[in-house]
């Protein structure tokens, strides 16, 4: 599935999207694998050499920002939230069809610091979240 079908541009810093947000009995967020490879791919890769596709997406459901990893097991067009996570949401009866903001590449690497993971790859400009290289990348194709 192309990105611009699940996100399109909302700012320099995010991309928004729908999709449905459910439970999962595992310790983090997941979406289905293929297409957490494939926004990783047109988002967060740079097309430098060889780069990681299973770095994990950053996402924001109301105002709480998390790592999105990939899982074989979870439907498309899902977010599966640990109970930890779901529980500070106003999602009552899942699965919900929600906002999701995914965070551009140097957003993600600018939260990804602050939270102690692994950066999604990419440099940016002194860690303003805002990649002068990254003029709306693949938006639209």
């Amino acid at each position: 599935m192309c990105i611009v079908t699940m996100f399109e541009v909302f700012s320099r810093s995010y991309y928004l999207g729908r999709l449905y947000v459910t439970p999962t009995d595992a310790d983090r967020a997941l979406m289905h694998s293929g297409q957490h490879e494939r926004i990783n791919e047109e988002v967060y890769a740079t097309g430098d050499g060889v780069e990681r596709l299973d770095a994990p997406l950053v996402m924001k459901l109301e105002s709480r920002h998390f790592p999105v990893h990939g899982d074989e097991s979870v439907p498309a067009n899902t977010l599966a939230l640990p109970a930890w996570l779901l529980d500070d949401t106003e999602v009552r009866n899942p699965p919900s069809l929600r906002e999701v903001w995914l965070a551009r590449r140097g957003r993600a690497r600018q939260l990804l610091e602050f939270i102690g993971g692994s950066p999604a790859g990419g440099d940016t400009d002194s860690g303003s979240g805002f990649d002068p290289s990254d003029e709306y990348p693949n938006a639209g194709t």
